[in-house]
């Protein structure tokens, strides 16, 4: 899934960068084939070439067929990997639907969306 991880088969899973750490950590709960996998805020840090590379292997674990809980706060990124969006504050769900839907509310766009 994350062919840079190959390269670094020797290397201490510590001194990987944090991309790569992120990787590692995906990589490894794919590996229990779990039916449910729960990312909360896979892109914090990282530079967006590495984002992509996440979002596009997000993308193809989706696509076998295993549930994605994500939590993310950069708004494009979960709209792009989402079925489904639900917007909290203060913990509580406030808006709810598919992400075309939402990106095409104006009012739900500029006031949760438009901040990335």
């Amino acid at each position: 899934m994350f062919k840079i991880l190959g390269d670094r088969k020797h290397q201490l899973a510590g001194t990987l960068s944090s991309g790569e750490q992120q990787m590692l950590a995906i990589g490894t709960a794919m590996a229990y084939k779990p039916r449910l996998l729960n990312l909360d805020e896979p892109s914090l840090g990282l530079a967006p070439k590495v984002n992509e590379e996440i979002a596009c292997a997000v993308d193809v674990i989706k696509y076998q067929g295993v549930t994605i809980l994500l939590s993310e706060q950069k708004a494009k990124v979960a709209m792009d990997i989402s079925d489904r969006v639900y917007i909290f504050q203060n913990g509580r769900i406030i808006v709810e639907d598919s992400p075309e839907k939402l990106s095409n509310n104006p009012e739900v766009s500029n006031l949760y969306l438009a901040v990335d």
